[in-house]
């Protein structure tokens, strides 16, 4: 049993390896446009996530969502602002993270978007070109969702679209870099560029423990057996 979980651990670092090798070459690619409408049903983060995107679009600001965070700035926000694109979709946009200031929690809600949300997309285009994210999961350390009380702490887009009344939003949003935190003149500037990219990998030593384990279970039944093989001798001779 312990080595097929050795086993098992090794053939899980390969793996591992494997993703790691795959999700630096989306990194450092070429930016790609991201994936149309008739794409959506297939992203995955397997197939997806981490891909440079680049995207054009003009922002609806008043619908920024602010989702709470805590970064190695500190605790605050990430802002959450809906892009709308030339072909009138709309992917969310993580323009940064804000520090937490006094009030913020007593914020009004952002309003929910009219019909044609992008009619009252003003102001001029910018171009993103960041990485494609997925929706985060809430789990045992991330909170869930309260969008009726506007408490926000997982970036879990389609129930972010669904309050802000967005239904033709991606299922995806993209991080913004350092240097596109727009807009620029804004007093409430975002910090972008604070991706963290990392994927624990222990399997080799976990594989190490399990053979170990194997090792010294063989061991202590070798020892077993030359005892007794020695006692039976023992008392075989003591007969005679």
């Amino acid at each position: 049993m312990f080595a097929a979980l050795g086993t098992w651990q090794l053939k899980r670092l390969q793996w591992k390896l494997d993703l790691i090798e795959r999700i630096d070459q989306r990194v450092h690619a070429a930016p790609v446009a991201p994936p149309a409408p008739d794409k959506w049903a297939g992203v995955t983060a397997a197939s997806d996530e981490y891909r440079k995107v680049r995207v054009s679009g003009k922002f609806l600001y008043e619908l920024t969502t602010r989702v709470q965070t805590t970064t190695a700035k500190g605790i605050g926000f990430w802002l959450m602002t809906p892009l709308c694109t030339g072909d009138g979709t709309i992917v969310f946009i993580n323009r940064g993270f804000v520090p937490m200031q006094s009030g913020d929690l007593a914020r009004p809600a952002p309003p929910r978007a009219g019909a044609e949300p992008c009619a009252g997309a003003f102001g001029p285009a910018v171009e993103i070109t960041g990485l494609l994210r997925m929706p985060e999961p809430k789990g045992r350390i991330l909170r869930e969702n309260d969008p009726a009380n506007e408490r926000w702490y997982v970036r879990d887009v389609p129930v972010i679209a669904q309050a802000r009344n967005l239904p033709r939003a991606a299922p995806f949003f993209i991080d913004a870099p350092a240097g596109q935190e727009y807009p620029q003149d804004a007093t409430e500037k975002p910090t972008g560029g604070l991706t963290v990219i990392a994927f624990p990998n222990n399997h080799l030593v976990y594989a190490l423990t399990w053979f170990a384990l194997a090792a010294m279970v063989a061991g202590g039944y070798y020892l077993v057996l030359r005892f007794e093989r020695r006692k039976t001798r023992d008392q075989d001779d003591a007969q005679h």
